[in-house]
């Protein structure tokens, strides 16, 4: 699952997704770079789509194009829940998955990043994270994912894993170990969605993963969606729950969202046949 790390001149930005081949973006400005305690952080502006979020040499989130995937991380979820009401998201240090939480009537939101160098940059140069972070319901922690889920008292109604690329700091949150600490801290309908990589380039990670997977939760179901800036331009995304079927819509989606709606939601989960045989070879 591993995306090869950039190659940079002054006036381009490149992303190498195998060894030959990746993406590349012109560079009008470098607005940050620095290296935090975790990793290498970087925001540039590129004419086409804007303010850009590199976490090492990766990208991560892009003005232009982040709705598909903060609306696809959040909407099949929380529309799939009955009631859903206490909701935690790990990972995801440029607040767009909160804001998108946050169109919904939930009691709370508790917001885990461990980098708290990415919550200053974002809250910097993407303006919807500190308004966000000024929101009653939601509870900024800086910690560890599985360090906080074995800490927490709390039972979720979904919980939301948006963590960065299986190196570094996010090891931890794509092994079995995790996803066992995360099922405990589930309420009766709990839901769990993870971002699971791109379908194209990451299909041994998906085949890794859905292995132990299965074996912890009753109900899982990948699904996809477009994201222009990642890999081969479709992401992954994995369902996980022991009652609830995402396929069955509760509710109306909020309005004024970009992407996500009721036909697109049920598109999502319509594998292509690579993904649909791979689920099914592996039970």
């Amino acid at each position: 699952m591993k995306r090869e790390k950039f190659d940079s001149f002054w006036l381009e930005k490149k992303e190498y997704h195998t060894n030959s081949c990746g993406l590349f973006f012109e560079v009008q400005k470098v607005l940050y770079a620095e290296n935090s305690k975790y990793q290498r952080i970087e925001v540039i502006e590129n004419e086409f789509f804007g303010r850009i979020l590199f976490l090492d040499g990766l990208v991560q989130t892009t003005e232009r194009d982040e709705f598909y995937y903060h609306e696809m991380m959040v909407h099949p979820a929380l529309i799939a829940h009955p009631h859903p009401q206490k909701v935690l998201v790990i990972g995801g240090g440029d607040g767009g998955v909160v804001r998108e939480i946050l169109r919904y009537s939930v009691e709370k939101v508790d917001f885990v990043e461990i980098d708290e160098e990415v919550i200053n940059v974002c809250r910097k140069y993407f303006p919807w994270l500190k308004k966000l972070l000024g929101d009653e319901k939601v509870n900024l922690f800086i910690d560890d994912g599985f360090n906080f889920v074995n800490k927490a008292s709390e039972k979720y109604d979904v919980v939301l894993v948006d963590s960065s690329e299986p190196v570094g700091p996010s090891v931890s949150l794509h092994e079995q170990e995790f996803y066992l600490a995360v099922k405990s801290k589930l309420t009766t309908q709990g839901i769990v969605v993870a971002q699971m990589g791109s379908p194209f380039f990451h299909q041994e990670e998906l085949v890794r993963k859905f292995t132990f997977l299965k074996d912890i939760f009753s109900k899982v179901y990948f699904y996809t969606s477009p994201v222009p800036t990642y890999p081969a331009g479709e992401w992954g995304y994995v369902f996980l729950s022991d009652k609830i079927d995402p396929r069955q819509i509760k509710r109306k989606p909020p309005k004024g969202l970009k992407y996500y709606n009721a036909e697109t939601h049920q598109r999502a989960f319509l594998l292509p046949q690579l993904l649909a045989k791979l689920r099914q070879d592996l039970g």
